[in-house]
């Protein structure tokens, strides 16, 4: 398995940009699918967005048309670009990578990162 570190983190206004990277220690390149978590204190913790080798690009719909993710598999990164950013996007996110089953309809991720600390003010 691969280590995972988050990074770029931080406090942004409302309505500002952030991007969050996450570095692995090996190659990402033959792993099926990596994704992004977040978790609020006191909420589970919900997929925010995730994509596949084969294609598949997932949204968590409060997040869709304001959040890219993009894979670097040269560099062995993940980032996540969060645009237009509102109060409730504060949370702490991880990312995690892994194989997926179902044609990628079901991550079965098994690496994860410590976390990164979002906060954005209103």
């Amino acid at each position: 398995q691969v280590q995972l570190t988050e990074s770029g983190g931080g406090l942004v206004q409302a309505g500002g940009s952030l991007t969050l990277s996450c570095a692995a220690s090996g190659s990402i390149s033959d792993l099926d699918a990596v994704g992004w978590y977040r978790q609020a204190p006191g909420s589970q913790q919900e997929l925010v967005a995730a994509t596949t080798t084969n294609g598949i690009t997932y949204y968590e719909d409060a997040v869709k048309g304001r959040f890219t993710i993009v894979r670097d598999n040269a560099a062995n990164k993940v980032y996540l670009q969060m645009e237009n950013l509102k109060t409730e996007d504060s949370a702490n996110y991880s990312c995690a990578a892994g194989p997926c089953s179902m044609q990628c309809q079901v991550y079965n991720f098994e690496s994860w990162g410590q976390g990164a600390q979002v906060t954005v003010s209103s």
